[in-house]
């Protein structure tokens, strides 16, 4: 089976949306371009030189960590695997804590977690002060959760999503800025949510 090329998968992908949602072709065009940061975002957490990604997953998302992080370390990121190292059956918040643990300390830039559907780890990432953790499905979410969220930690469900889809998702989460202004005043009132409860 042919290997479809990530820009076809992207206009494949915004076509569809765009025409389920009966936006222009206009909105398609700005949403095939990359986004760019327009202001500097008071959330990021740590500077871009720091290159460093970290990236865990259980046994449901070992084989497919095992090829992302081949395709992030071309991208020219350094890696941090907290593993899991095989297919033997573990438990996914150990790992999703792991690389929260990371970024919120800052060992980390960003970080990645596969389990089978994402959800779980999103959740573990979630309870890690300075983490926010989002699951991305298809190009739209992995950029969104960027622009709009400041997502530092990306889930990914191995058992919902093709190896292709998720290449693209990566690539895309790491590549794209955080939108600032008015997203930065939201994100902003996240971090005030989870100050309340910190101790």
């Amino acid at each position: 089976m042919a290997e479809i090329p990530d820009a076809e998968i992207r206009l494949i992908v915004q076509r569809t949306l765009n025409q389920a949602m009966g936006l222009s072709k206009q909105s398609t065009e700005a949403a095939s371009t990359p986004a760019q940061a327009k202001t500097v975002p008071k959330s990021e957490a740590h500077p871009p030189e720091q290159k460093v990604v970290a990236i865990g997953a259980d046994h449901g998302g070992y084989e497919l960590k095992e090829i992302l992080k081949a395709d992030v370390s071309a991208l020219g990121f350094e890696i941090i695997d907290v593993g899991t190292k095989s297919k033997e059956a573990v438990d996914y918040p150990d790992f999703a804590h792991s690389v929260a643990r990371l970024v919120g300390t800052g060992k980390a830039w960003r970080g990645i977690v596969i389990d089978g559907a994402g959800i779980g780890s999103c959740i573990v990432a979630n309870k890690v002060p300075g983490v926010r953790a989002g699951l991305a499905y298809d190009y739209s979410s992995a950029v969104n959760s960027r622009e709009h969220n400041d997502t530092n930690v990306l889930t990914l469900g191995a058992g919902l999503i093709g190896i292709n889809l998720a290449k693209q998702i990566v690539k895309t989460w790491l590549s794209t800025m955080f939108g600032g202004e008015r997203h930065a005043r939201r994100v902003d009132k996240i971090v005030a949510i989870e100050k309340q409860y910190l101790k």
